[in-house]
């Protein structure tokens, strides 16, 4: 409950490709060596190096996650101060790049047991 795995069960990026077929021959030198076994075990990298941002730029160009207006609502003759979200002319901040690399989700290895 509220895990955040890979919804794509089928496709996994870090197994090894010796069943799949990679088009390398194992039938020359030697078959399994050890340096066949190195390359066809690492098929995908698991860090990541990038992530989606999770901000937006308004139409002055600033840069934050959610932006308020204020309104003035006259009511009974007071005037009163309220904040309305914008929701509109909004832009996605984009792809951002991670300071230090993370480990993938969906990594098969234990890192740290307890």
């Amino acid at each position: 409950m509220g895990a955040s795995g890979s919804k794509a069960r089928s496709i996994w990026p870090f197994a090894s490709a010796g069943s799949s077929g990679s088009g390398t021959d194992t039938s020359s030198n030697g078959g399994n060596g050890p340096e066949q076994t190195l390359v066809r075990v690492r098929k995908a990298t698991p860090f990541i190096f990038t992530r989606r941002g999770s901000m937006y730029y308004d139409e002055d160009g600033d840069l934050a996650h959610e932006f308020y207006e204020e309104t003035i609502i006259t009511k009974n003759g007071r005037k009163r101060a309220k904040l309305k979200r914008v929701y509109k002319n909004l832009m996605p901040q984009g792809v951002v790049k991670l300071e230090h690399p993370r480990i993938h989700v969906d990594f098969p290895v234990v890192i740290c047991e307890v």
